[in-house]
């Protein structure tokens, strides 16, 4: 995208987030629901498609474009983002990584527009960061796929026309291979979701059991057709690395807004007559939080220009999103510290973004799961025995 276009993007989202979105934040933290003004309006501006080519009626953002408008959006709640972020991120990613080209044209303009609403369904009960130890099941019945297991904490399950499953095709085979990816729509016979969860935070974004009941589906519902069957793992894999690096960058714009939310009130809250902002133990909070800002800033922004070239696809987001995450749990704890109780207190940003930080530790592979990552880049062969 020009310069001046993507300035252009980032302008306006910027100027919606803080004027559109911003003063409803604490009335979709109450009712754990984003009004349906604001998704019509995101649907408007092109937000359900902004990593799809252009050529599917999305936006096409680079990896470098795409960070930069991440971090607009991790201004204020992640459930603006989560409204969307299944569509452009991993769901989305199953097509466009693994689809063959009648899939993508079939789905990827109703997702781009947001027509459509896409789940990724991977997790299961005993099967998050390690998918070796998938138990749902794809068995070849004459043309058909029948599909049974279930999924746990799918985002968008509650609000999605199609969950990209992951299942085993191949009981026997070893590790991370037999699984095969399904596109399958909401309304098919068998496939039921459950209550919505009740989280800690990031409320606004829902998540929900998926139950797969013998639910059948045509040969042309495995993504990437018979090429794509028992590659469900390495599309899996390359849908969260993308992921990753998209999380990092919305924690640095949290971070952000942390940082702001954080130096506006030492500058107004006076103790013994004068700002907190004096006090050299609080400075030093707020450096702290500032510098870990622009470390996690930085570190996005250069993971994203090597992805971008195809040099850094594993470990690099692996660490963006395992800093950048833990660097923003940081960043919130010293913003409820410097507010005191008022950061303990329902209604203050802070408090809120405490709670909804939390959770980029876990999705898209746990810290420790990054950490596993990282070493074993580095490592190589040693690492494995």
């Amino acid at each position: 995208m020009d310069v001046s276009d993507l300035n252009d993007v980032l302008g306006s989202v910027r100027t919606f987030i803080r004027n559109e979105v911003v003063p409803l934040e604490e009335q979709i933290d109450e009712r754990d629901e984003i009004p349906a003004s604001i998704v019509a309006q995101c649907k408007e501006m092109g937000l359900y498609g902004f990593t799809i080519g252009e050529e599917y009626g999305g936006l096409g953002l680079s990896a470098t474009e795409e960070v930069q408008l991440a971090f607009e959006l991790g201004w204020t709640t992640p459930a603006l983002r989560s409204l969307f972020g299944t569509n452009n991120g991993i769901a989305g990613h199953v097509l466009l990584e693994g689809g063959t080209e009648e899939q993508k044209k079939a789905w990827l303009p109703r997702l781009a527009s947001g027509e459509v609403t896409a789940s990724f369904g991977l997790t299961e009960a005993d099967a998050g960061s390690d998918p070796s130890s998938l138990t749902t099941t794809a068995r070849r019945d004459g043309s058909d796929w029948v599909l049974n297991g279930s999924k746990r904490y799918i985002t968008n399950s509650p609000v999605a026309d199609v969950i990209m499953v992951f299942a085993k095709t191949n009981p026997d085979a070893p590790g991370n291979r037999g699984i095969s990816t399904f596109l399958v729509p909401k309304d098919t016979p068998g496939l039921s979701v459950g209550p919505k969860d009740h989280k800690m935070g990031q409320f606004g974004a829902w998540t929900a059991d998926v139950y797969l009941d013998d639910v059948r589906v045509p040969a042309n519902a495995v993504v990437g057709g018979e090429e794509g069957i028992d590659n469900g793992f390495l599309i899996a894999a390359k849908c969260l690395a993308h992921g990753r690096l998209h999380i990092a960058a919305v924690c640095v714009g949290m971070a952000q807004r942390l940082v702001h939310e954080t130096v506006e009130y030492a500058k107004t809250r006076e103790q013994g007559g004068k700002p907190i902002a004096r006090f050299q133990l609080i400075q030093g909070l707020v450096a702290d939080s500032v510098t870990d800002t622009y470390a996690g800033r930085a570190l996005v922004m250069e993971t994203a220009r090597a992805f971008d070239a195809g040099t850094d696809k594993i470990a690099g987001p692996s660490a963006a999103k395992y800093f950048c995450s833990e660097m923003v749990g940081r960043v919130a704890d010293r913003a409820v510290q410097v507010h005191g109780g008022a950061g303990y207190m329902r209604g203050v940003a802070v408090e809120r973004f405490f709670r909804d930080a939390r959770l980029f530790r876990i999705y898209e592979g746990t810290s420790q799961i990054q950490q596993v990552i990282i070493a074993r880049d580095a490592l190589g062969k040693a690492a494995r025995g």
